[in-house]
């Protein structure tokens, strides 16, 4: 049995709701050094339990920072970050034992040990006894595809097993919060799908609480429940990943996709056409639907065969852009 310090939220009960937020960030701001230039800039977050929140923004926007912050790594500037209700800064020793972390750009594991060696000892860092800690290694490194070659040397492994070790040391103690920043970097298809049905399985099936960096949009929009996008040291998008994706939907842009090549004189001003693999799709935006049936008639008067008629809906990658290249406001 685990003597990690238990949390004032419950996560017996898989998915279960808890009144304390899981991860609470409150006007937390960092300065380096006696530069004004702020890396992370009055930013406040409050993450559900059970959820899995994606943090995302380019690089040098502040995300690294605040994990960092929040895994006790650096000291704010201001602000305040708690863990199930630990006070971070306050109360470190107790908020230390409610997470696990990837961190991305730091080496995460030993690699003059072997994959069993780090986890191990990674478990006995956390107060894990010996006998807990091997079955729990056992269970992570069967599960990630690395068993047949626990005893090797870390540092001998390819980048992406490396870091699938590295998730499995933030995962040793069972820790209520999972700090992932860039865990899928360096990894397979292969990989990187089970990595992602690792972090879908802790949530749903454990109620773990989640904060997922990256830049793989796909996973964001596949395993992600709410999003916060930070820009410039500053949160500029917080919402649900369904409600996020509804707000930036273009009610006024379509496409029309034909069989073979646009016929001669078809495209109306204001669109666009892109061939590809025997068909020819059209876009564009309209200010009254009526336009676009009037070009799917000017198109079958030319004897074009229409396949399709939809209106665009875009995906996690064309709201992040949207988001991180719209003007900023003070």
């Amino acid at each position: 049995m685990s003597t990690q310090t238990q949390a004032p939220s419950s996560h017996e009960r898989p998915g279960a709701a808890s009144a304390t937020p899981a991860i609470e960030i409150s006007g937390l701001t960092k300065i380096y050094g006696s530069s004004e230039t702020k890396s992370v800039d009055d930013v406040s977050l409050s993450v559900p339990a059970g959820t899995v929140f994606g943090f995302l923004g380019p690089n040098g926007a502040g995300k690294t920072t605040t994990i960092k912050i929040l895994a006790g790594l650096l000291a704010a500037t201001s602000g305040h970050t708690l863990l199930n209700g630990y006070d971070v800064t306050r109360r470190r020793s107790a908020a230390m034992q409610q997470f696990g972390a990837v961190l991305e750009g730091s080496r995460n594991v030993y690699w003059n040990l072997s994959a069993w060696q780090n986890l191990l000892y990674f478990g006995r860092l956390k107060g894990m006894r010996t006998a807990e800690a091997r079955s729990r290694a056992e269970e992570l490194l069967k599960g990630l595809g690395l068993w047949e070659r626990r005893s090797e040397s870390v540092g001998g492994y390819s980048r992406g097993m490396q870091q699938k070790v590295a998730v499995a040391a933030a995962l040793i103690a069972d820790p209520p919060i999972v700090l992932l920043d860039e865990p899928t970097i360096g990894l397979d298809v292969e990989a990187t799908r089970t990595v992602m049905e690792w972090v879908r399985t802790l949530s749903r099936d454990r109620g773990k609480t989640v904060l997922l960096t990256t830049h793989q949009m796909n996973v964001v929009e596949e395993l992600c429940d709410r999003v916060a996008v930070i820009r410039e040291g500053k949160v500029i998008a917080d919402l649900r990943t369904e409600e996020l994706l509804s707000q930036f939907r273009e009610r006024d842009k379509y496409e029309v996709r034909i069989e073979g090549d646009l016929p001669d004189e078809a495209l109306p001003d204001g669109f666009t056409a892109k061939a590809h693999e025997g068909t020819t799709t059209i876009s564009g935006r309209v200010s009254d639907p009526q336009e676009v049936y009037a070009l799917v008639d000017r198109l079958r008067d030319r004897r074009a065969v229409v396949q399709s008629l939809a209106q665009v809906q875009p995906d996690l990658e064309d709201v992040f852009m949207g988001l991180i290249k719209a003007p900023a406001h003070d």
